[in-house]
C-alpha cells in the first residue's frame, strides 16, 4: 500500500486536473486515514466530489477521520438517509461524533432513520459531555460475571460485532456495578479454559467516572501506561470504555487549544477561511495587546518628566520589558504544561513559588550584571547625558532588571496557578494577558527603581 507522504503532491496536482478516474483508483489503494488527510488538504469545491469517489466500505472510516471543515462540508451534501447508513457502520463514539456536529433536530432526524440498537447507543452517548469520559467512550465493552469461565469471555469477544480491539474483559456483579478486569492477553495465556473468570480477575483496577474531564482521562491513562479504561456512572455501574486512541485524539485537541491560546487564537479559527472570521477571532486579543501598549507609554510619559536630567536612562527601557515579558512566558507556560500534565497535584504551590522565585532571582542576577556593564559603557560614551556618576546609574539599570525579572517569573507562575483554582483554563494565562501584565508592572518596576535611586541619591548629596 503506497504512502501518501510521496503521493500527496501528485494527488493534490490530479485533483486540480479534475482527473477524478486516476483519483479514485488511488483511493482504492491507500488507507481511509489516508483519504481523510488528502481531502482535509484539497480545495474546499472539491470535498463533496471527493468523498463521492470513497467506496462505500471505506466511507464511515474517511468521515470520522475528516476534521471539522472537510467534515461539515461532507454532512452538508448529504441527505438523512445516506448519513444514517454511513453512522450505522460506525463504532458508536465515532457516530456520536459525528451527529454531534449536525443540528439538534437534524441528529434526531437521523437517529430516528437508524436501527433501533445502533441509535440508542448513540443516544446515550450524546447525552454526556463532549469533553468527558461519558462523551469520548465506546459502549462496547465485554462485561462478564465472575462465576463465567475463560472460554466464555473469549468467545464473548469472538462474536461481539464490533471493530473495536479489546484489551479487557470487565468484571461486573448482577447490577452491573464494575469488580474488576481481566487482561485478554493473560485469559488468552491461560491452559485451563474452564476456570472462573472470579480467580483471575485484576481487583485492583483504574476507572473513570462519566463526567470526568477528557484531559484527566489521557492523564490517567498515561500515568499508568493504560491501552483502555473502563467508565462508570454514578453507581459504579459499567457504561463503557475509553481506548488509547480516543486518548491521543484528546492528546492533539488539547496541545493544539493551548498553542492557539498562546498565540492568542482560537482553534475555532480552523473551520473557517473567511479572512474577515479570522480577524475576529484575533482581533480581540490584538485590542487588549493595544490597550496595553498605550498603557505603557502614559507611564513612560509619566516617568520622563521624573528623569529629564538622565533621559539616557530610557533607552535601557525596551530592555527591561522584553526581559520581563520574556521572563514571565517562560514561568507560565511551564506551569500551564505542569498543570496540564497534572504534575501540580499533591505538589506544594509554595515549595512551587519559592523555586520560581530562586530561579527568577538566578536570572535577574546573571542578566542585571550583563546590563548593568554595558550600560556603564553606554553611558561612559554619553557624558553630557549623565549628570550623576555612571556606575551609580548602571548600578539602577542592573538592580531595576533584576528586581522586574525577579517580579515577572513569580507573577507568571503564580497566574496559571489561580487560574486554575477557579476552573479557568490556565493557557490564557500564557499569552497576550501575561505579555500585557509584565509590560505594565516591568515599566514601573523599572522606573520605580531608578526614580527611587536617583532621588536617594540627590539627598545623599
Amino acid at each position: 500500500m503506497p504512502k501518501t507522504d510521496s503521493l500527496d503532491i501528485d494527488i493534490l496536482d490530479l485533483i486540480r486536473e479534475e482527473a477524478w478516474s486516476e483519483v479514485s483508483e488511488i483511493f482504492r489503494r491507500i488507507h481511509p486515514v489516508d483519504i481523510a488527510e488528502i481531502m482535509d488538504r484539497a480545495p474546499r469545491e472539491d470535498i463533496n466530489q471527493l468523498f463521492s469517489l470513497v467506496d462505500d466500505d471505506a466511507k464511515p472510516d474517511v468521515l470520522a477521520e475528516l476534521e471539522a471543515v472537510a467534515g461539515s462540508e461532507v454532512l452538508d451534501s448529504l441527505t438523512d438517509l445516506e448519513i444514517s447508513d454511513i453512522v450505522e457502520e460506525m463504532a458508536p463514539d465515532d457516530a456520536a461524533d459525528v451527529l454531534g456536529d449536525l443540528s439538534e433536530e437534524r441528529s434526531e432526524h437521523v437517529l430516528g432513520l437508524m436501527e433501533k440498537e445502533e441509535s440508542d447507543e448513540v443516544r446515550k452517548l450524546l447525552e454526556y459531555g463532549e469533553e468527558t469520559a461519558g462523551g469520548i467512550m465506546t459502549p462496547d465493552v465485554v462485561a462478564m460475571q465472575g462465576d463465567q469461565t475463560v472460554e466464555e469471555a473469549l468467545q464473548a469477544i469472538a462474536y461481539l460485532d464490533t471493530k473495536e480491539r479489546f484489551f479487557y474483559a470487565y468484571i461486573v456483579d448482577a447490577a452491573g456495578v464494575l469488580l474488576g478486569e481481566a487482561d485478554v492477553w493473560e485469559l488468552l495465556r491461560e491452559r485451563e479454559r474452564n476456570r472462573p473468570l472470579k480467580d483471575v480477575v485484576h481487583e485492583k483496577f483504574h476507572s473513570a467516572s462519566v463526567d470526568m474531564d477528557q484531559e484527566e482521562v489521557a492523564q490517567l491513562m498515561n500515568k499508568y501506561d493504560l491501552t483502555a479504561v473502563p467508565v462508570v456512572d454514578a453507581d459504579g455501574v459499567l457504561v463503557g470504555r475509553v481506548t488509547a486512541d480516543d486518548v491521543i485524539d484528546v492528546m492533539e485537541e488539547e496541545a493544539s487549544e493551548d498553542l492557539f491560546r498562546l498565540a492568542g487564537s482560537d482553534d475555532a479559527e480552523l473551520e473557517t477561511r473567511s479572512p474577515l472570521k479570522s480577524c475576529m477571532v484575533r482581533l480581540p486579543w490584538l485590542l487588549m495587546t493595544l490597550l496595553g501598549g498605550s498603557i505603557t507609554s502614559l507611564i513612560l510619559r509619566s516617568f520622563l518628566s521624573r528623569i529629564s536630567d538622565v533621559l539616557i536612562l530610557a533607552a535601557f527601557a525596551p530592555i527591561v520589558l522584553a526581559m520581563g515579558g520574556n521572563t514571565g512566558i517562560q514561568s507560565s507556560v511551564l506551569l500551564v504544561r505542569s498543570i496540564a500534565l497534572g504534575n501540580l497535584k499533591g505538589r506544594s504551590v509554595f515549595k512551587l513559588l519559592l523555586r520560581e522565585i530562586a530561579t527568577g532571582a538566578i536570572m535577574g542576577v546573571v542578566c542585571g550584571l550583563i546590563i548593568g556593564v554595558w550600560a556603564h559603557i553606554l553611558i561612559a560614551q554619553s557624558p553630557e547625558q549623565a549628570v550623576l556618576p555612571t556606575f551609580y546609574l548602571a548600578g539602577a539599570v542592573s538592580l531595576a532588571l533584576f528586581s522586574a525579572m525577579a517580579f515577572a517569573a513569580v507573577f507568571g507562575a503564580l497566574v496559571p496557578i489561580l487560574l486554575d483554582r477557579v476552573d479557568i483554563d490556565p493557557a490564557v494565562a500564557a499569552g497576550p494577558f501575561i505579555t500585557i501584565t509584565n509590560d505594565i508592572s516591568a515599566l514601573l518596576i523599572y522606573f520605580g527603581v531608578t526614580i527611587l535611586l536617583l532621588d536617594n541619591f540627590a539627598g545623599a548629596v
